[in-house]
């Protein structure tokens, strides 16, 4: 009997796709009143219905607005994207997407998500003119010769560098860099796919789930909610150790059995086939790891030290992070001393490996588009903060891990959450008694938590890359994830009472 095939993740999105463009048929059309601050001008936008109008950039403004957000978040530009305003939700006529609208959806989403794909794309160049100069051959021959019998460390190292990446600047987007070129060190460490899969994902997911200073989560939801960002930082810091405790154990333990059993591996059967893609069974373990080799590895490892410096303190975003892996590319082709037209033709090709994995982001983002089109993201977040009324603070606090783990479905941007909900959601914490700081806590740890399946958000992309089916990955996480639910929920309604 002929097995059957699980479907490619872009499939898998179109589905998703068609499922919420009949869901903007049957959810009413509704929208919040946003609000924006100017800077050139140092006024807010009241973006209603029917009309915008400037207002004063007061304290004065906010309170009016019910809104218990300092001024001063607004001004030195911790919050930049327009915020819902609370009790401002109206219903409007219903604004259906059509099978048109459906089909331009994954146009406009890469179009949106342009930034991102050409990140990726010229990541797959870079590693194109690294795999040509033989520096991936001959340090991963060298590295499998120093890690020999201390493999485990591998999957220690770079899960808890991923996490510390995670939980300081929200590093999501920029892993995609790392599967391509972690993926073969696994592989011959004698692991599987995914064990290296998981290491990087997981260390990104926890990290980001239990950011600590995360400017794009932790640090804007907190303003977003009126308080300030170190409010509830030492609960954060315990569930990032026990989180990250937890994963690195679940993985050891996976990758221990695969080590001793390769037939045990949940991808066994395409054990080959990922040995071939990923270069090891053509990999050259006689490359002598010269002194230009060295330098190669040096600039190339340079371009992530200098993108994680430039997103933490010089405020970079896509184009300068794009920059810096095009300008590391150009160099290592000169000290590799590459010809320009191989240096062209190995870089299209580099990048053309990765352009599935680029279409799988834009067409998560006209996921978005649609529901955004259709106006009914603000009719689920007004619905989901009605859903609470009359709660005791302990059930209240988990009923909210679900709606954001819910709501990050819709809603994959971590950062847009925080500014959406944050001044709707917030203020629900104060009838039940409770601190803010719980609310930005949920937002995280429901958000995070669904991440790791959540088919709007990366995982679809980092799976292609990796060429492993959905459905396996479900079939690995779903243990861990039960676990962290579980833990999570017990420290959320501890640190309630």
């Amino acid at each position: 009997m002929k097995k059957l095939k699980f479907p490619t993740a872009q499939t898998i999105l179109i589905f998703i796709a068609v499922f919420v463009t009949f869901l903007t048929w049957v959810v009413p059309a509704g929208k919040y009143d946003s609000l924006a601050y100017n800077a050139t001008s140092n006024t807010f936008t009241k973006t209603g219905i029917e009309e915008s109008v400037e207002l004063p950039a007061t304290q004065e403004t906010l309170e009016n607005l019910n809104i218990k957000i300092p001024v001063q978040k607004f001004t030195s530009g911790d919050i930049y994207k327009p915020i819902g305003i609370p009790n401002t939700y109206k219903k409007l006529d219903s604004k259906p997407q059509g099978l048109l609208d459906l089909a331009k959806s994954p146009i406009k989403g890469i179009i949106a998500a342009a930034d991102i794909i050409f990140l990726i794309l010229i990541i797959g160049g870079l590693i194109g003119i690294m795999n040509l100069t033989g520096a991936f051959d001959a340090g991963i021959s060298w590295m499998a010769k120093i890690l020999k019998g201390r493999e485990f460390i591998l999957i220690i190292l770079v899960t808890t560098l991923i996490a510390a990446g995670g939980t300081t600047f929200g590093l999501a987007e920029e892993t995609m860099a790392f599967y391509p070129i972690l993926i073969p060190v696994f592989l011959a460490a004698k692991y599987d796919a995914m064990v290296g899969l998981a290491c990087i994902f997981l260390g990104s997911g926890i990290g980001s789930m239990c950011s600590t200073i995360n400017p794009f989560s932790t640090i804007i939801a907190s303003d977003a909610a009126g308080i300030n960002w170190t409010t509830g930082l030492n609960n954060r810091v315990i569930m990032l150790v026990v989180c990250l405790t937890i994963t690195i154990l679940y993985i050891l333990r996976y990758a221990k059995r695969v080590k001793a059993d390769p037939s045990k591996s949940l991808i066994y059967d395409q054990k080959e086939a990922l040995e071939k893609l990923f270069g090891i069974n053509t990999m050259n373990t006689t490359t002598e790891f010269t002194n230009r080799l060295r330098l190669i590895t040096v600039v190339f490892s340079l371009c992530f030290v200098v993108m994680i410096y430039g997103v933490s303190f010089l405020s970079w975003w896509f184009v300068e992070m794009t920059t810096t892996f095009l300008v590391g590319a150009i160099l290592i082709g000169m000290i590799g001393k590459i010809k320009e037209s191989v240096f062209v033709e190995e870089f299209a090709k580099g990048a053309a490996s990765l352009l599935s994995v680029a279409f799988i982001v834009g067409i998560a983002r006209g996921v978005t588009i649609l529901m955004e089109d259709g106006l009914i993201s603000d009719t689920i977040l007004y619905h989901a903060s009605t859903i609470t009324e009359g709660m005791n603070k302990g059930v209240f606090t988990n009923v909210m891990l679900f709606i954001y783990g819910g709501l990050s479905f819709f809603m994959p941007s971590s950062s847009g959450m925080a500014v959406l909900t944050m001044p709707i959601m917030s203020p629900l914490a104060d009838t039940v008694n409770i601190g803010r700081e719980t609310i930005v806590d949920t937002y995280q740890y429901g958000m995070g938590l669904f991440y790791l399946i959540n088919p709007t958000g990366l995982i679809l992309a980092a799976l292609a890359i990796v060429k492993i089916g959905f459905n396996k990955w479900v079939q690995f996480i779903m243990p861990l994830l039960i676990l962290l639910l579980i833990t999570t929920m017990i420290l959320l309604t501890i640190s309630v009472y």
